[in-house]
């Protein structure tokens, strides 16, 4: 396995990079956007190709590097159900998993520090995020944040894992790398409380100043999504009603660009084709099953997936692989949904 602990020091954030093999899939964990090409680098020396790219929660104290790789790499953005950024490519939930090739994570819901904090466990090891810090925990008094919730998160999700879990926060102040759940259990001086109500009172007393860059760092972190104006624009995109009244248009092709465990938590549009987000270059190149398609029925490709983001991708990797009028379905099975679009 690859596992790489990368750091920032203008704002003391870890991210983490894993992969199960050199030349296969990875993942990474709380991106810097100006860390960015280091990323790329480490991915190119690596020989990875990055999959997937997870904030645990909208940050406070540096500008997420989510947008930036998604452009440069058209990997998969992921977030919790919760955040209030605009457009993501996946959105998570308690008891989900993130999975590249040979990498599964589970998905924990843990707010506290904000309302969309989540944590993400992998075998012998979880990524809390702000939640849970090294001999410390994440303050509780901005973005929604709430301090009874994150004692419910911490000390009935997070501590209930095996003591040797190791422990891996998005950020550490004193040069501590990793701790465990035990260690934290024993000698994190904000865990050693009686109740809740000793918990609260704690963290309702910090007293701490505003992170330097939250007043731009949020606002950036809450626009992070793939403009999908400019498809509109050249007309490469339909709306949810135009894809509702064309479902039997004979002309069109529906393409679900999604992972298995979407399709089943969310439904399908009825008839459409499944090709995985992660095999677009095989499919729509030369040879490969959608390139076929559009050459042999002249059919037109419409690209979907959960909110729009993959499938504006697709739809400019398929313009640069000669199939030319290929489109989207704008805003996704999110937007399918609300116009009451039929599901199966």
């Amino acid at each position: 396995m690859i596992f790489r602990q990368l750091f920032d020091s203008e704002s003391s954030t870890y991210t983490y990079l894993l992969a199960s093999r050199r030349g296969g899939e990875a993942l990474i964990i709380d991106p810097v956007l100006e860390k960015v090409e280091r990323y790329l680098k480490l991915l190119e020396e690596l020989d990875l190709r990055l999959l997937k790219a997870v904030d645990t929660h909208v940050h406070a104290d540096h500008i997420t590097g989510l947008g930036a790789l998604r452009d440069r790499t058209r990997c998969i953005t992921v977030m919790g159900e919760q955040s209030a950024v605009d457009v993501v490519s996946m959105r998570v939930s308690e008891g989900d998993t993130i999975d590249v090739e040979g990498v599964t994570l589970d998905v924990i819901y843990t707010p506290g520090h904000t309302d969309d904090s989540y944590s993400f466990r992998m075998d012998d090891r979880v990524f809390t995020g702000d939640t849970l810090l090294i001999r410390g925990t994440g303050r509780t008094d901005f973005q929604n944040g709430d301090p009874s919730a994150q004692y419910d998160s911490i000390f009935n999700k997070l501590l209930k894992l095996p003591e040797d879990t190791l422990v891996f926060p998005a950020h550490d102040y004193k040069g501590d790398t990793v701790s465990t759940i035990g260690e934290e259990r024993l000698n994190n001086p904000r865990l050693q409380v009686a109740s809740e109500a000793a918990y609260v009172e704690i963290m309702e007393n910090l007293n701490l100043a505003n992170p330097k860059m939250m007043d731009v760092a949020v606002p950036a972190n809450l626009k992070i999504g793939l403009l999908q104006d400019d498809l509109e624009r050249m007309g490469l995109s339909l709306n949810c009603r135009e894809g509702i009244s064309k479902l039997s248009d004979p002309s069109l092709i529906l393409v679900d660009l999604r992972d298995d465990a979407e399709r089943k938590k969310n439904g399908v549009i009825p008839g459409s084709v499944h090709a995985p987000y992660p095999d677009l270059d095989e499919n729509i190149n030369p040879g490969g099953l959608l390139y076929e398609l559009a050459r042999s029925s002249g059919r037109q490709i419409v690209f979907y997936c959960a909110f729009g983001e993959r499938s504006a991708m697709a739809v400019e990797a398929a313009q640069n692989a000669g199939i030319s009028d290929a489109c989207h379905l704008s805003g996704g099975m999110g937007a399918w949904k609300e116009a009451q679009g039929p599901v199966a």
